[in-house]
């Protein structure tokens, strides 16, 4: 399994197909595992590189608190490894603001910016949703943890469609919410608060694309629209009937977004 070493922490990575470089970054509770289903298709067109933000999958654990700015740094790390001075960048959610950190930061690496869901900054309400993920987690619970955390993050009608498969997803995720990821969980949702790029996102100057779902209860469609006001040039998608897990929800059109874009 391949590794590069950041802040002496090992970055787990993957790397499949060829062309063009496509990164993929994490919503919070994912890990590269997350995107095994799309890589048959994403890989028909590009070289697709997925990694593990620090508390995430195989990367290593975190002994102390942090800010995303040492997940910017594992990004800049792998793509270092891999020689890599020119990529697509798509980030989903906590990726997302990783994403635009790392635009931010590193500019001259970017050919496409992809935004899914995400946001510039940690408002009242997603602090506040925080919270309260980190509060079932302390418990331990991984029923409690599903019950508060998982819900919110799907449409409502999409939730009661598709109830078997959240029902077999429940059971799944009851395996994985378990000690080490509640509390890895915990420090990523705390790295979290307090992040705000509103005033630097004029700053990127890179072909952007940004991407909302009309019932996205964590990261509002708003939050989308005000980074797309914000950055000059970008271009702006919402997806309808859809919560905030775009890729899960409406994988056919994800794709189809993602792809016509890159």
């Amino acid at each position: 399994m391949p590794y590069t070493t950041c802040m002496n922490k090992k970055v787990y990575y993957e790397v499949h197909g060829s062309g063009e470089p496509l990164v993929m970054l994490n919503g919070i509770m994912m890990s590269a595992l997350s995107w095994q289903m799309f890589l048959p298709e994403l890989t028909k067109t590009h070289q697709v590189i997925l990694l593990d933000f620090f508390d995430q999958g195989k990367s290593d654990k975190m002994t102390e608190d942090y800010k995303q700015d040492i997940q910017v740094s594992a990004v800049k790390a792998v793509l270092d490894e891999l020689k890599l001075d020119k990529v697509n960048l798509f980030g989903i959610s906590y990726g997302g603001e990783i994403a635009i950190t790392f635009a931010i930061k590193h500019p001259t690496y970017i050919q496409r910016l992809l935004l899914f869901n995400t946001t510039a900054y940690t408002n009242p309400w997603l602090h506040d949703i925080g919270r309260g993920w980190v509060q079932a987690a302390e418990t331990n619970n991984a029923e409690l943890f599903y019950d508060i955390s998982i819900p919110i993050i799907y449409s409502p009608l999409f939730y009661t469609r598709q109830i078997e498969w959240m029902n077999e997803r429940k059971g799944f995720l009851y395996g994985v919410f378990n000690e080490e990821f509640l509390a890895a969980t915990i420090r990523l949702i705390e790295s979290a608060e307090g992040f705000d790029v509103r005033e630097q996102l004029g700053e990127i100057n890179v072909n952007t694309l940004v991407v909302s779902s009309d019932y996205d209860f964590v990261t509002p469609a708003t939050e989308q629209e005000l980074i797309h006001r914000s950055i000059p040039g970008s271009s702006y998608i919402q997806i309808k009937n859809c919560g905030h897990a775009s890729m899960y929800e409406r994988p056919t059109e994800f794709m189809a977004i993602l792809k016509g874009f890159v």
